[in-house]
C-alpha cells in the first residue's frame, strides 16, 4: 500500500508546501485576532538565524529580512568600497532612511561626511596675520603668567611678532595693483640665556599657547654627530612633526625650542673627537637656517620601514635657551680687564652684585664660552633673564594666574576647606628657596614638603573649614590655625 503511494504521479501528489503556508497564515491571522503577537520568529535571508539568535530584525523591502550582523557586514563592505552611504536611496530594494539606521552603524560612519572640509577651512582661518596679536598684546598676556623679565618678555613678543608676520605674508609686501616688493624678510631666531628657574621654558610654553602652534621641546644634552650613539639632529623636527599630529604643513607654523643649548659648547683642550659639541653645532647650522629636512613619521629614527616626510624648516621659529654657568666670570674679566692702578683703578669685585650681568653679554663671550660663530649668527636675536631675587619670588609664589599658592588653594578648595597664608609665612618660604638657588622651581618643591601633612591630615575631619599656615608652623615651633566650618565667613 505504501508503495502504490509513493509510486502516485506528481500531479496527483498533494500540494504540501501550499497546505503549509496556508496553514501557517490562518494560525498568523487567529493569534492577530486573539491580539497575541506573531507565534513565529523572523529568519535572517542571509545567515537564517532567528530573532531568538540574532536579535531584533531589520525589515527590509520585499518581506526581507536582514540580522544587525550581517547589515553591518553589508556596510562595511560598501564602505570599503569607497561608496558613499548617502547614495542608498538610488539602488533598487535599498530605498532605506540611513538617519533612523545611524543606530547600527559605527560612530565613524554615522557622522556626516560634509562636516570635515569644515573643519579644515575653520583650521585655515585661524593661522592668519589677524590672528597674531601685536606685540603689546602678546605681553600683555605674558603678564598675567610672567612675573618680572620685562625686558625680556618686551623683545620676545617683537620677535615672535615679526617672525609670524614673515611667515604668514611670505616675506614680501605686496602694494595693491602694484608688483611684490623685492624687499625678502630673514629669519630671525633667537638664543635666551639666563640662569636655572629663571622662565625660559615657561615663557615659551606660553606664547606656544597664546599663539595656538605646535611646539616642540628637545634637548640639546642628547644630540650627537650622525652615526654616533644618541640622537640625531633630524630627531628634533620629528617631534614637532609629532606634536603637529603628522600634518607637515602645520609643522611648519611652529616652534622649537632647544634647551640646555650650552652643554654644546666645544670642548677645551681635548683631543678626542667631539661628538655632542662642536659637531651637535655644525649639524645645526642647516635648522636654523632653513632646508628640507627627511623625518620619520611615528618614529625617532629612520628605517626601511619608517614611511618619510619632507619638512621645510625656512619658516619654523627656532629658540634656544641655556643657563651658561661661567659666562657670568667671563663677562667680569671682560668688563674689569685694565691696567690702571692706584684711586683709579677699576675693582675686580664691582660686578659682583649687578643683578643684569648677563644683559652685557657679547658674541665674543659667547664665542670664549665655546660657541661657534656660524651658530651665533644664525641666532641673532639675544635675550637675557635676569636673576631672581626676594621680592621676585614672593609675586611669583602668588601673582601669576597659576602660581603654586593658587594650586593648593584650589585642591583644598574640592574639600570646601579654606586655605590661607600669612605674609611671614610667606616671607620663610622665598627665604628658604632662595637658599636652594634654584630659581623658581625651589618654590614648589619646597611647599610641596610642607604642605604634606596639611594634605593628608585635613581630609580626615568633615568640620574643618580653614586652615591659616603661619611662620611659626613652618618653623616646627607650633601648628597651624583652624578653623571650623561654622566659624568660616
Amino acid at each position: 500500500m505504501e508503495d502504490k503511494e509513493n509510486l502516485l504521479n506528481a500531479d496527483e501528489r498533494p500540494d504540501v508546501e501550499r497546505l503549509s503556508k496556508e496553514r501557517l497564515e490562518g494560525e498568523r491571522t487567529a493569534a492577530e485576532g486573539r491580539g497575541e503577537d506573531d507565534i513565529h520568529e523572523e529568519v535572517c535571508s542571509i545567515c537564517r538565524r532567528p530573532e531568538s539568535k540574532a536579535g531584533k530584525m531589520v525589515q527590509m523591502p520585499g518581506k526581507v529580512c536582514l540580522c544587525h550582523a550581517c547589515m553591518q557586514k553589508a556596510f562595511d563592505s560598501l564602505s570599503k568600497s569607497g561608496m558613499d552611504l548617502g547614495q542608498l536611496s538610488a539602488i533598487p530594494f535599498m530605498n532605506l532612511n540611513i538617519k533612523d539606521m545611524a543606530s547600527f552603524l559605527r560612530p565613524d560612519m554615522a557622522v556626516p561626511k560634509k562636516q570635515k572640509p569644515k573643519k579644515r577651512e575653520k583650521d585655515e582661518k585661524t593661522h592668519t596675520i589677524k590672528d597674531i596679536p601685536p606685540p603689546h598684546l602678546i605681553k600683555q598676556q605674558l603678564d598675567k603668567s610672567i612675573v618680572g623679565q620685562e625686558r625680556a618678555k618686551k623683545v620676545m613678543s617683537v620677535a615672535v611678532y615679526n617672525h609670524y608676520k614673515r611667515t604668514l605674508l611670505g616675506g614680501r609686501q605686496t602694494e595693491e595693483g602694484g608688483a611684490e616688493d623685492e624687499v625678502t624678510i630673514e629669519k630671525s631666531n633667537i638664543l635666551m640665556l639666563g640662569p636655572t628657574g629663571s622662565g625660559k621654558t615657561f615663557m615659551v610654553k606660553t606664547l606656544a599657547k597664546l599663539l595656538d602652534v605646535p611646539l616642540a621641546i628637545a634637548d640639546a644634552t642628547s644630540l650627537t654627530e650622525a652615526g654616533y650613539i644618541g640622537d640625531d639632529i633630524e630627531s628634533v623636527v620629528s617631534k614637532l612633526l609629532a606634536e603637529a599630529d603628522n600634518d607637515v604643513e602645520k609643522a611648519e607654523r611652529g616652534i622649537i625650542f632647544i634647551d640646555e643649548v650650552d652643554k654644546i659648547a666645544k670642548k677645551q683642550q681635548t683631543n678626542a673627537r667631539d661628538v655632542s659639541g662642536e659637531s651637535v653645532q655644525q649639524e645645526l647650522l642647516k635648522l636654523l637656517e632653513g632646508s628640507l629636512v627627511e623625518v620619520p613619521i611615528g618614529a625617532s629614527q629612520k628605517n626601511a620601514m619608517t614611511p618619510t616626510a619632507t619638512v621645510d624648516t625656512d619658516d619654523i621659529l627656532f629658540i634656544c635657551g641655556g643657563a651658561f654657568p661661567g659666562l657670568e666670570d667671563i663677562i667680569k674679566e671682560r668688563l674689569s680687564k685694565k691696567t690702571s692702578m692706584g684711586f683709579g683703578a677699576a675693582l675686580k669685585d664691582q660686578f659682583d652684585e649687578d643683578k643684569d650681568l648677563l644683559g652685557k653679554v657679547t658674541n665674543e663671550d659667547l664665542r670664549r664660552f665655546g660657541m661657534i660663530p656660524e651658530f651665533l649668527g644664525r641666532l641673532p636675536v639675544n635675550v637675557t633673564f635676569q636673576k631672581l631675587d626676594e621680592s621676585l619670588m614672593k609675586r611669583i609664589l602668588t601673582e601669576p594666574k597659576n602660581a603654586v599658592l593658587k594650586q593648593y588653594v584650589k585642591l583644598l578648595a574640592y574639600d570646601e576647606v579654606k586655605l590661607e597664608f600669612d605674609e611671614q609665612a610667606l616671607d620663610w618660604i622665598v627665604e628658604e628657596a632662595m637658599k636652594k638657588e634654584t630659581g623658581a622651581r625651589a618654590l614648589r618643591a619646597i611647599l610641596e614638603d610642607l604642605m604634606l601633612d596639611i594634605m593628608y591630615e585635613i581630609p580626615k575631619d568633615p568640620d574643618i573649614g580653614a586652615v591659616v599656615i603661619t611662620r611659626s608652623y613652618l618653623e616646627k615651633r607650633g601648628g597651624p590655625g583652624i578653623a571650623l566650618r561654622g566659624q568660616v565667613e
